[in-house]
């Protein structure tokens, strides 16, 4: 049994590639792990210059993640809509920043 069989993918996450009226999503579960991997590690990445930007720029943990949202593109890294949104919920999720209902700052 090969490693990637037993990794699990976020629910959240696994919604991304299924389209309106689908159940089963666009892409095969080897190429979600694949983008899985690259959104986590770039969340994972993020938390760092997020918190410098909170307290060098003295700005809200909503405008952090509005400022890293519109960077996203630049990355070269050809991120979808959903793929960049998601990475900046798992980066305020694993900053703390999520309010009581599990939402990210607007």
């Amino acid at each position: 049994m090969d490693d990637d069989s037993q990794r699990m993918l976020p629910p959240a996450f696994v919604a991304l590639y299924i389209e309106p009226g689908r159940v089963r999503p666009s892409l095969s579960r080897a190429d979600m792990l694949e983008r899985h991997e690259l959104c986590e590690d770039l969340a994972q990445m993020l938390c760092e210059p997020a918190q410098t930007q909170l307290w060098s720029l003295g700005i809200t943990e909503s405008d952090v993640l509005g400022k890293i949202r519109e960077g996203l593109p630049q990355t070269g890294l050809s991120l979808t809509d959903g793929e960049m949104d998601w990475v900046c919920g798992r980066l305020a999720e694993l900053l703390g920043w999520l309010d009581n209902a599990g939402r990210a700052p607007r």
